[in-house]
């Protein structure tokens, strides 16, 4: 198969969904024999791009200054002509509309992928908005995204491929996380090692529902039922110091002092989910994927989900009546739900709870492992290419020369 040049278009490589993605498919690419280009104004993930051998084209995309848009409109397609680039695929709404304007002048195929939903205030956001609705195939991380961009975009479904978020289930394993960190963790967090945590992950912000989860406690609290636990609000709060605040006077107010806790940002997510006993994501807006239920469940902790937007499609559900589940719905902002809930996972006897870890953990493995999200990506950019690069990716071309199969075997 003759070498296959991608370029993705990102604003910057900071940290985040659609830069953690363009590193993944970079990775996939270069397993497949592929060259992987990467346009972006840079950031602290550009080495992770040159450290799976692709290359960063430097180019201030993230502008949504007009005239900034089409002069890299005409960098991208010279670099599309000069490199011999197959397909052009944006990340992002701003340097979409560069890479549109770049892959139609080259007639390239074009490929969006929408990593959030993005609302539609007023009809100049409907129109900025809609160039991420524009590929040949547009890439949607959830069942909800794929119905928000067909409904809100007008985008017909038979352009659109859903391809969930996958996670490294190398690194999410509880076989390979050993009892000192997770010893050390609880010791850091001041959680005694018979003590079971219900781990509140995520940043400090309303929209997360860590008021909601203190209420809950309370709840628990009044009823008993938070004996021997404890809940952990893992996060960090940018640009939040009145929230963090506001959540510990309520602490306080409950006479919550050492029954919920508040310790920051957590750089081990594996060994704090092996840590934990149950883990919650009570968002009160819709997501349009939820990777912090899915690394819970890899590591064989249920997990309490609200439901609404991607968030139930990550998990199986004990109100669907499934026998198989690995984890609970419960309404957004329903504090009294959401305690109930907590309280049935506090009330698991070690083997159901094991149970049901074990049952999460072949979940993830089914549906959201990295390989298929890469697989899957490749198989798209297949599509358009009538090339081979998601067999390539199963079956590198590295490997196949360093082990040549034996004709006459």
């Amino acid at each position: 198969m003759p070498e296959v040049t991608i370029l993705q278009v990102v604003p910057r490589l900071e940290t985040g969904g659609s830069e953690q993605a363009a590193v993944e498919i970079t990775e996939a690419l270069i397993r497949a024999g592929a060259s992987a280009l990467v346009a972006t104004e840079g950031g602290r993930m550009a080495t992770a791009i040159t450290r799976a051998s692709g290359e960063i084209v430097p180019l201030p995309v993230a502008s949504k200054n007009p005239l900034t848009i089409l002069a890299n409109a005409r960098r991208l397609a010279r670099l599309i002509e000069e490199r011999n680039v197959d397909l052009v695929h944006a990340r992002s709404r701003a340097p979409a509309w560069s890479a549109l304007i770049a892959a139609r002048r080259t007639g390239r195929p074009f490929v969006t992928t929408y990593h959030g939903a993005y609302s539609d205030m007023g009809p100049i956001k409907a129109i900025y908005n809609g160039i991420m609705g524009r590929g040949d195939r547009v890439i949607a991380n959830s069942q909800y995204t794929a119905d928000l961009i067909a409904t809100r975009q007008h985008v017909a479904r038979a352009r659109i491929r859903i391809i969930y978020r996958g996670i490294d289930t190398a690194i999410f394993d509880p076989l390979v996380v050993p009892p000192g960190p997770v010893a050390r963790l609880r010791e850091r967090w001041g959680v005694m090692p018979d003590t079971n945590i219900v781990l509140h992950a995520a940043r400090l912000t309303g929209l997360k529902g860590q008021r909601q989860t203190i209420e809950a406690a309370r709840r628990l609290d009044e009823e008993g039922a938070l004996e021997g636990a404890v809940v952990v609000l893992a996060g960090d709060a940018p640009g939040k110091a009145a929230y963090r605040q506001e959540l510990i006077a309520l602490i306080g107010q409950h006479g919550l002092d050492g029954k919920v806790k508040l310790v920051g940002h957590c750089t081990d997510m594996p060994v704090a989910f092996l840590a934990a006993h149950v883990a919650l994501v009570p968002s009160l807006v819709p997501e349009t994927f939820g990777r912090t239920s899915i690394e819970a469940q890899a590591m064989g902790c249920p997990v309490i989900v609200s439901n609404i937007g991607a968030l139930p499609e990550t998990i199986v559900a004990a109100e669907s009546g499934d026998l198989e589940f690995t984890g609970w719905l419960a309404p957004p902002g329903d504090v009294e739900a959401l305690a109930e809930r907590i309280g049935r996972a506090l009330a698991l006897t070690p083997a159901e709870r094991t149970a049901i870890g074990a049952r999460g953990n072949v979940h993830v493995h089914a549906l959201f492992e990295l390989t298929q999200m890469q697989v899957k990506t490749l198989a798209v950019y297949d599509e358009l290419l009538a090339t081979h690069l998601a067999d390539a990716f199963k079956h590198p071309p590295s490997l196949e020369a360093a082990f040549p199969q034996d004709d006459k075997a």
